[in-house]
């Protein structure tokens, strides 16, 4: 898989991990022997934040704990999802605003996961005036961007992007300032056109790269130049994709 993604132009990426569950975190290091130039993030994900029920220090500290190991560039991804609800709304947003807090102590960007809950989550944010990030696989509205955005947040888009109904999303490709740009796989998940329903990977970003680009009417090339530089400007790292 390194191989292809290297094979296909993507020189680095970030893989996410869940902090709280210490063999994914472990494995890092056998990630970054194959991939060296691979970085990483970590945090307690929304879904995984009920255990932390009036722990949410202890959440941040898990978090914290997973990020000094892999010696990770952002805290991520964190956030809220009120799609599934896997945990209690008040619990995810008690853990959310801890690790928030925390990303601010530690000077990291944040990898904000959000679904059906976007005002709850800017909320949170805005609670930290020193958060900066990325809403990543955003799906949100025209208007959810707008919100991103005047918060200082980049827009990363996944192979959702790729997919015939998706046109309200391609609006918000159009829509992102240049400098805000990101574009990811969300591997395993949401392979883009035309490896829709395959296991993604990473060398299939540049499959939704060069679909953001057509939307915004510019070549792939000087879109892909353009996204570099946000990440280095965001992240602070050489050149990468998004898990």
């Amino acid at each position: 898989m390194a191989a292809r993604a290297q094979a296909a132009g993507v020189q680095s990426a970030i893989c996410i991990l869940s902090a709280d569950e210490p063999g994914e975190v472990a494995r890092a290091e056998v990630v970054q022997q194959a991939w060296p130039r691979i970085k990483f993030a970590a945090a307690v994900h929304p879904h995984r934040a009920g255990p932390y029920h009036g722990r949410p220090a202890d959440a941040a500290k898990t978090t914290r704990d997973a990020a000094q190991r892999c010696q990770a560039i952002a805290l991520g991804e964190m956030g809220l999802d009120y799609h599934y609800d896997f945990a209690p709304r008040d619990v995810q947003c008690s853990v959310f605003a801890a690790q928030a807090e925390l990303a601010t102590e530690l000077n990291l960007p944040v990898i904000i996961h959000t679904r059906e809950a976007a005002d709850d989550t800017f909320e949170i944010l805005k609670g930290q005036g020193g958060a900066r990030g990325v809403m990543h696989c955003f799906t949100g509205t025209l208007e959810e961007a707008r919100r991103a955005l005047d918060l200082g947040f980049y827009i990363s888009l996944s192979g959702i992007a790729t997919f015939p109904k998706s046109e309200a999303l391609r609006e918000v490709a159009r829509f992102v300032p240049d400098d805000r740009l990101l574009v990811e796989t969300d591997a395993p998940f949401l392979a883009p056109i035309p490896h829709r329903g395959k296991r993604n990977e990473p060398a299939w970003v540049m499959e939704t790269l060069r679909a953001v680009a057509a939307t915004r009417g510019v070549g792939a090339e000087a879109c892909a130049q353009q996204i570099v530089l946000n990440f280095r400007t965001l992240f602070g790292e050489a050149e990468a994709e998004t898990r």
